[in-house]
């Protein structure tokens, strides 16, 4: 391949990706500094991808190291893409005081934010319940005549509604409808999710109506967001009444997260034959359940003494490779036991410590 010319950059960009992906960091960094034997000098822009490979595969650190090592060496100087690339990684790992360090860095090399670098920081300040940081940037942004995106105006509200400052929430709402954006619907489901904070659900619900009339959504996220406020806030029977609802509606099909709430919560309120119908219903659409629904159904099932349920779905568990944590299985061995069912607790533990020695995939 070598000889032919056949080897090309984005073939080793594709090859450090997948080791990347694999949690394999030496042999993804070996893979990259390969090029060179090959005839193909990286650039700025291959050293760019590298670390947002990196910082992607949570190896923020390892993308730090790089990038220090690049400016120190003198091989390329950072752009303001590079720069923007790692204070992603480290607003992504919630380490603000980093994410801080790497931004007045760049400033102090002369370079002016854009409207990416600023939605970075005002996201990562708002994802980590500091809203006042992100209005002080949004507030500089601002001043610096950087127009604002959609997706600026959306971080702000999910941020200031779950720290339930509704006004504030709304402020920007209605800032991103003056700002000539057409509306969008993680802007709407933003909103839907600042009443649910405040549990004003029927301001909620009034948002939702408003959705349907500008043909934006809603979508099953939206109701996802509705849902997990009701329980919360223990309106079970609306919650139900919602995810019913949900069905009958066009483009808002519950998904996975949508069931494991309703079968969790079903679960929680001892309504373990209502749970059995979920379930039946979701399996029929095809959506294959998750380890938390596994988990749920058969710690209710436990509960309620229904131990030949349990171990069937246990059973379907390990079928399926999902690998139940530890104290999902203690209670079931425990109501097994306490059931003079003993051989049957030692093959579901024998089976289970053959799923344990399987290798994981990646």
């Amino acid at each position: 391949m070598k000889q032919k010319g056949l080897l090309r950059k984005d073939t080793f960009g594709v090859i450090t990706r997948r080791y990347a992906r694999a949690k394999k960091i030496r042999e993804a960094i070996d893979a990259f500094d390969k090029m060179e034997m090959f005839g193909l000098k990286p650039e700025l822009s291959d050293y760019s991808s590298l670390i947002d490979t990196l910082s992607k595969s949570k190896n923020v650190e390892r993308a730090q190291v790089i990038f220090n090592d690049m400016k120190r060496r003198k091989k390329f100087p950072p752009d303001l893409k590079t720069y923007t690339i790692l204070l992603e990684g480290w607003g992504n790992e919630r380490n603000l005081p980093k994410m801080n360090e790497v931004y007045q860095e760049m400033i102090d090399e002369g370079f002016t934010p854009d409207v990416v670098t600023y939605g970075i920081l005002i996201n990562s300040f708002c994802k980590s319940g500091k809203c006042d940081e992100a209005l002080k940037i949004f507030h500089e942004m601002e001043a610096s005549g950087c127009k604002p995106s959609p997706h600026i105006y959306c971080s702000l509200i999910n941020g200031l509604g779950s720290e339930k400052r509704l006004d504030e929430a709304l402020k920007f709402f209605e800032l991103s409808q003056n700002s000539g954006f057409t509306p969008e619907l993680p802007t709407y489901n933003a909103i839907v999710g600042s009443y649910c904070w405040v549990s004003q659900f029927e301001d909620a619900f009034r948002v939702v109506e408003e959705m349907k009339r500008h043909r934006i959504g809603p979508n099953a996220r939206t109701y996802d967001i509705i849902l997990h406020h009701l329980i919360k806030s223990g309106k079970k029977e609306e919650a139900y009444w919602v995810f019913q609802k949900m069905g009958r509606e066009g483009g808002c099909e519950p998904q996975l997260n949508t069931y494991t709430m309703m079968v969790s919560m079903l679960c929680s309120e001892e309504r373990i034959d209502l749970a059995l119908k979920v379930w039946k219903e979701m399996t029929d659409k095809g959506v294959l359940p998750c380890m938390h629904m596994f988990s749920a159904l058969i710690n209710g099932l436990c509960f309620e003494n229904r131990l030949d349920e349990a171990c069937s779905y246990f059973k379907e568990m390990l079928d399926k490779g999902i690998r139940p944590p530890g104290q999902l299985f203690g209670n079931l061995k425990e109501a097994l036991l306490d059931a003079g069912k003993k051989d049957l607790a030692l093959e579901l533990g024998l089976e289970l410590d053959r799923l344990r020695r399987r290798p994981l995939n990646g």
